[in-house]
């Protein structure tokens, strides 16, 4: 009987362990090449009409810094849109972003245009 509790006690815990790691699939690396210091990052899911709070962690990211982004996602999702704003007040947005496929966003903005790559 022993034996069948503790069977039982390890799958739960893979089973709560595999749903952990599945979850944090879309968390990712922020590393910001758009040449401005980035002051709030917002993410939500591919075309969701509200962005919520900012979600950074850190007071700002300098060009070239990176920051490690932890956010609730619900799971599965993995295409976001990402929104920034910067020290000068401006913003800008990168759409269908796949979290999923890369470790590390690096964004980039030149005024105008507005590219993400995965690593």
């Amino acid at each position: 009987m022993t034996y069948s509790k503790n069977i039982l006690a390890a799958a739960t815990l893979f089973a709560s362990l595999a749903g952990t790691a599945f979850a944090s699939d879309a968390d990712f690396t922020l590393v910001n090449k758009t040449g401005y210091q980035i002051d709030d990052v917002y993410v939500s899911p591919t075309k969701a009409d509200e962005w919520g709070s900012d979600i950074m962690g850190k007071d700002a990211l300098a060009d070239a810094e990176k920051v490690d982004i932890v956010f609730p996602h619900g799971g599965g999702k993995c295409k976001f849109d990402i929104k920034v704003k910067y020290n000068d007040g401006d913003s800008a947005e990168w759409g269908d972003v796949d979290l999923c496929e890369y470790n590390a966003i690096t964004l980039h903005w030149d005024g105008k245009n507005t590219t993400a790559t995965g690593e």
